[in-house]
């Protein structure tokens, strides 16, 4: 059977908030009978975009993470909800706006903070893949149909399909250790939840000093090889997607018109932007 996923590329997402106001549009004021109640003009999120930077000056990146309902094939609303939220055959969870009055349980029972509470309604509220749409036979929500750069896609394919497509573009949910299975994938996730290693490499050698392109460089920790790359045409390098506890590690960079040099960095909760390495040529 098929059913909807939502895959998101982070590296994608510019911040324009064109999700958000077409979440707003499409539900403000709208009572949309048997799907959800109106949400309110302020205070709900329901497509939330987070932002995170890494690394210091002069490497500094910042990336978004649009964020909502994951709609969970082992949700824990579902569980709470007993009842009062549904999840239909084609993977989409519905909070019942007649059932689910009074339930603020609902809003708790979300690992991800992704319910809202509607103080006016005394009701739980979350986004609901605009199923309403779906089922008038439009192909995708607002939120992939308003996204200026293509960072959402919405795909309604089997389960079987869609776990070959996670592993063949290295997809992933967000919080995969709460293991309630999201139909919300995100790729490039590592740029909001793990670390980077970069800096610049030159080489001194006749009395000139100039980029190193090519260069070898490895990041180790211990006795273990973390990751291999070369430095780009300008000399400059980055390692990405290191755990934020790595600890204390050793870049190792090698040319062969120049003696290798180890440098010892500690990576331990924020991006490490390594000085400028400068490599004596070979006498």
């Amino acid at each position: 059977m098929s059913k909807w996923n939502l895959i998101i590329d982070v590296a994608d997402c510019h911040n324009c908030n064109n999700c958000f106001l077409v979440c707003k549009d499409e539900y403000v004021g709208n009572d949309i009978k048997g799907y959800c109640a109106p949400q309110p003009l302020h205070g709900h999120k329901w497509i939330n975009i987070l932002a995170k930077e890494r690394g210091q000056y002069p490497m500094v990146e910042t990336t978004y993470l649009p964020t909502m309902c994951n709609h969970c094939d082992d949700a824990p609303c579902v569980k709470a909800g007993d009842g009062a939220v549904e999840k239909r055959s084609d993977g989409i969870v519905i909070i019942n706006p007649d059932k689910a009055i009074g339930r603020q349980d609902i809003v708790e029972s979300c690992p991800y903070g992704a319910i809202w509470w509607n103080d006016e309604l005394s009701l739980p509220q979350a986004w609901t893949f605009d199923a309403h749409l779906l089922d008038r036979g439009w192909k995708e929500p607002r939120c992939v149909q308003s996204c200026p750069t293509g960072a959402m896609n919405a795909i309604k394919i089997s389960d079987e399909m869609m776990a070959v497509l996670a592993s063949a573009e290295k997809l992933e949910p967000i919080r995969n250790d709460l293991d309630t299975k999201p139909r919300v994938y995100y790729k490039n996730l590592h740029r909001f939840t793990k670390l980077f290693v970069a800096g610049e490499v030159l080489g001194t050698a006749g009395g000139v000093t100039d980029c190193v392109a090519g260069a070898r460089v490895e990041l180790r920790s211990a006795e273990t090889e973390l990751s291999v790359t070369r430095t780009d045409p300008f000399g400059e390098f980055k390692i990405d997607g290191m755990d934020p506890d790595c600890g204390a590690c050793t870049i190792k960079i090698s040319h062969d018109n120049f003696p290798t040099k180890s440098i010892k960095i500690q990576i331990k909760g924020d991006s490490v932007i390594v000085k400028t390495v400068i490599l004596k040529g070979k006498s």
